[in-house]
């Protein structure tokens, strides 16, 4: 039943204005109360100084050992497989460089023994730095 027959519904307004006044008061206290923080800034002059020069290059020597047990010390093929004639090219391919690094580039299919080798001739030879390369896998 609908007491109310002859009384129209009003619509309903939100009233913005003390929302808007209460926004406003926000405002003005952070306002207020921030603090403004002067940037200075110094000007420096640096001293100057003479530097080295650049020292050369380490010297690098690749030891390529394929599938088959071939090896060549920076492009030159070794004739006799041995440790003794492995080493003996490095002492070559070393010249006159002090503490040269080995860099040993192993198929992945070679044997165990092939990359002792060039290890067994590097420590003849005296040269401790040694490493090996690698390359990324791909597809992944």
């Amino acid at each position: 039943m609908n007491f109310q027959r002859g009384k129209k519904h009003e619509d309903l307004e939100m009233n913005l204005v003390p929302l808007i006044d209460v926004l406003l008061v926000i405002i003005i206290f952070l306002v207020v109360s921030s603090t403004f923080s002067r940037v200075s800034e110094l000007q420096i002059n640096l001293p100057t100084a003479e530097t080295n020069p650049t020292q050369e290059k380490p010297l690098v020597i690749t030891v390529d050992v394929d599938v088959n047990g071939h090896y060549r010390v920076n492009n030159i093929e070794v004739i006799n497989p041995t440790v003794d004639t492995i080493s003996q090219s490095l002492q070559h391919a070393a010249g006159e460089g002090k503490e040269p690094t080995v860099v040993i580039n192993a198929d992945a299919n070679s044997t165990h023994q092939s990359v002792v080798n060039v290890m067994e001739a590097s420590r003849q030879a005296g040269f401790t730095h040694i490493t090996f390369a690698t390359q990324n896998k791909s597809g992944s």
